[in-house]
């Protein structure tokens, strides 16, 4: 299988394993020759300011009692940066955190956290190998857009 094509395939997969959703499609129409990276930059911002907000949580979960109103003040941000670059299972297991600290659930709130860096972890890796290989294929013929 050539280059292209696997790269075409491992994107299709992402989506189909419902581990991106279409914000990163929106994400993709706004790369052009002038920004042909575009993506690729902002998935790296993306886990560069989530590294950050993840220590925030880490530190805050290890608290007892838990600060159920400051963890979900993380989470939210989270979630918020999740979302926009479409990263449906870890937007996904942000909500279901949430909704956790909104019951004061402490198990809940530890056990989808627990998940939700496995969702991560997984995505970054995933994402890491899509751009690594979509760089030795090289730029995508697109087909020129009507202005």
């Amino acid at each position: 299988m050539d280059l292209k094509r696997q790269v075409a395939y491992m994107r299709r997969s992402l989506f189909d394993q419902g581990y991106l959703d279409e914000q990163f499609i929106q994400l993709e129409d706004l790369q052009d020759d002038v920004n042909p990276n575009f993506v690729e930059e902002i998935v790296t911002l993306f886990y560069r300011d989530s590294a950050r907000l993840i220590l925030n949580i880490e530190q805050a979960m290890e608290k007892s009692p838990l600060d159920f109103d400051k963890l979900d003040t993380y989470m939210h941000q989270f979630k918020g940066s999740s979302s926009s670059i479409g990263a449906k299972k870890v937007k996904s297991e942000a909500t279901q955190f949430r909704e956790f600290c909104k019951a004061g659930n402490a198990e809940g709130c530890l056990r989808t956290y627990q998940q939700l860096k496995k969702e991560y972890t997984t995505l970054r890796k995933k994402l890491e190998t899509y751009f690594q290989l979509a760089r030795q294929a090289g730029p995508a013929e697109t087909a020129s857009r009507p202005n």
